[in-house]
């Protein structure tokens, strides 16, 4: 069987995207152990992730995404970019604003267009960010998880546990040149205090309306950007009192801006996602 994809990156960020809303694919193979395969960059396609296109009974399309180790997430901001920006081009939907049903809710995404009906840019409403410990998931006996110290291989650590659908770690660090990514990441990933692992973010203020970030994803570990993680910078570090409601986000592989409305409780994310290739691959 041959599945038609379309490869995309969201800063850096990369993805296999697919058309599944006649279940073709789902009938063939488990999206687990088909994300497994086309993921490996030495023997697959290589990506972050593969992403769904779904049919939806409540939204306007439906949207699943596995990790390249075959672990479903609830949602991602940039693959979420990628596909809105997909879904239009494909003319599979044919408004510049729509709803998407994702593990994580629904999900408002917003086509910016140039004169010439181009996209420039997706901004999306990545809904309302849960601070609540057991809604996260995350142990503790607190309302709030804001600046909370917790010991990961008897190294004490403070994060600000956040979910955006998914659960995100929060840690601020005075230089990212010398924060332990790639050695505190998998142990947070992996905590106890976490019952659905995290992922984690390792932040940089630069000022109230600039940061810097690192990231750890559950799951893929290090990629070089994300988007739920970038909201959940901003949160963390306006409740911590070091960022404004509204900053750009600067991520190894590029910049989103991020805004939280405090009227409405939402979060905005602002950024690019462009087509790398196509093609059709034998499963």
């Amino acid at each position: 069987m041959q599945i038609e994809f379309t490869k995309m990156e969201g800063i850096g960020n990369d993805f296999i995207l697919m058309d599944d809303r006649d279940h073709h694919i789902a009938e063939k193979i488990h999206y687990h152990a088909l994300s497994k395969r086309l993921c490996d960059r030495r023997f697959g396609i290589g990506a972050d992730g593969i992403i769904l296109i779904l049919h939806s009974q409540v939204c306007d399309l439906g949207f699943r995404i596995f990790n390249s180790d075959g672990s479903e997430a609830q949602m991602c901001g940039n693959g979420m970019r990628c596909f809105a920006k997909l879904a239009y081009e494909k003319k599979i939907i044919q408004k510049d604003e729509f709803t998407v049903e994702t593990l994580a809710g629904k999900i408002i995404p917003k086509l910016l267009l140039d004169h010439n009906g181009k996209i420039n840019s997706v901004k999306v409403d990545m809904g309302q960010p849960v601070l609540n410990p057991p809604d996260i998931p995350f142990h503790s006996t607190r309302s709030k998880a804001i600046a909370e110290e917790i010991e990961v291989a008897g190294q004490k650590i403070i994060i600000t546990a956040i979910s955006m659908g998914n659960p995100h770690a929060v840690i601020f660090v005075d230089s990212l040149d010398t924060a332990p990514v790639t050695r505190l990441g998998p142990l947070i990933e992996n905590c106890d205090l976490f019952p659905e692992k995290t992922n984690v973010e390792f932040i940089e203020v630069i000022s109230d309306k600039e940061l810097k970030m690192k990231v750890w994803e559950r799951g893929a570990g290090v990629t070089l950007a994300c988007g739920t993680g970038a909201c959940a910078a901003l949160v963390a570090a306006n409740l911590n009192r070091k960022a404004a409601a509204q900053a750009l986000v600067h991520l190894d592989g590029g910049d989103l801006f991020i805004e939280w409305d405090r009227h409405s409780n939402h979060i905005y994310k602002t950024g690019p996602a462009h087509t790398v290739f196509s093609g059709n691959i034998e499963i």
